[in-house]
């Protein structure tokens, strides 16, 4: 019986070493996807500034002379 103990002890430590080592992976993760968020934005609003498109919202391209 006192083994069994020892087991369940020995493997609820285990899981709560898995549990916080996922937990602290998951948080660098969010940060990182966080800050890549802003970066995308930031590069999105720096393409937009430098040309605005040349075509009017909604329109199509018209298809080239060799069609």
């Amino acid at each position: 019986m006192n083994d069994r103990i020892i087991d369940l002890e020995s493997r609820m430590a285990f899981q709560e070493q898995a549990i916080h080592t996922l937990s602290e992976t998951l948080i660098e993760q969010q940060r990182t996807i966080d800050s890549l968020d802003r970066t995308v934005e930031t590069l999105r609003q720096r393409l937009q500034a430098l040309e605005p498109s040349p075509l009017q919202p909604g329109e199509t391209e018209p298809p080239p002379p060799h069609y």
